[in-house]
């Protein structure tokens, strides 16, 4: 499935799936559908938000953007973080703050019935986009599948909700609330997670020592080179840029010369570093020439 399958699925069902929960809700009287149909609806917009970056992520490069339009996902993933650390904020606090509120008359059998569907549908999405998100190394995608993980939590917490009312009457439905705040903890961890990640690429983060240190004994292994240093490396749409100067034999030919660089280029991206890009700038091994690394 492609990332713009899979979010226009996840649109789809997340469209049906806020419908079903808000009619549900202003129906037959529950405050715990209708709120969870709310966080539905939320996703739709966030499923919106991740189309409009995969359109433009996917442009080529061109005279205002001559590195390409893949950090516009990056940039994605970070809305859709703040928003899912929102929506966590939102769902404890409303737990806590209705905690001791009486909840009225509710017929939670259709109510229950929605939420219980929900739950595997969203989960479902999640599986899928996440794959996706992965294999394609897209942060917006996956991030956007954990938000459809936090609408399978509120389904739950609902459905819990729901049930203690449905069989306990209102005197049980705390369970929701507790749930729900229980939960919330969990999502607001997973979305300062992607916060975090998706910053640090947009600030130029190096990837972590051991892959640097991969990509590094890659080039030191090259035949022909002598020695290399200057290298640096960067996130760029979920995956790696590297560029490096290499020291060859200065008696060598420009000919000679480039074809070690492409075999640089070809090492670095077949290392298993998941590498986009590969820079090589190539100098003469005279003496004074060489730097540390």
């Amino acid at each position: 499935m492609t990332r713009g399958g899979v979010t226009w699925l996840g649109l789809w069902i997340n469209a049906g799936l806020a419908t079903g929960k808000i009619v549900s809700g202003v129906v037959f009287g529950s405050q715990i559908i209708l709120a969870d149909g709310l966080h539905s609806l939320s996703d739709l917009v966030t499923d919106v938000m991740v189309l409009a970056g995969l359109h433009v992520s996917g442009k080529p490069a061109d005279d205002t953007h001559q590195y390409g339009h893949l950090r516009i996902t990056t940039l994605v993933a970070v809305f859709v973080g703040v928003s899912l650390f929102i929506a966590a904020v939102w769902i404890a606090w409303s737990a806590i703050a209705t905690l001791h509120e009486p909840h009225g008359t509710i017929r939670a059998a259709v109510p229950l019935a929605v939420a219980l569907v929900s739950v595997p549908l969203k989960e479902l999405l999640y599986r899928l986009t996440r794959v996706v998100g992965e294999r394609e190394r897209d942060a917006s995608l996956v991030a956007n599948a954990w938000h459809h993980r936090t609408d399978a939590f509120t389904s739950i917490a609902a459905a819990a909700g729901l049930t203690g009312v449905l069989v306990g009457g209102p005197a049980w439905a705390f369970l929701d609330h507790v749930v729900a705040v229980v939960l919330a903890a969990f999502l607001a961890v997973v979305a300062v997670r992607i916060i975090r990640e998706s910053l640090e690429e947009l600030i130029d983060s190096a990837p972590p020592a051991e892959v640097m240190t991969r990509i590094d004994d890659c080039i030191a292994r090259t035949p022909g080179v002598r020695a290399h240093h200057a290298m640096r490396a960067r996130k760029l749409g979920g995956r790696i840029a590297v560029d490096v100067h290499v020291l060859v034999d200065p008696a060598m030919s420009v000919r000679s010369g480039h074809a070690i660089a492409k075999a640089v280029e070809a090492r670095v991206v077949e290392c298993g570093c998941d590498v986009l890009e590969v820079v090589v700038h190539v100098e003469p091994d005279e003496p004074g020439q060489r730097q540390e690394p």
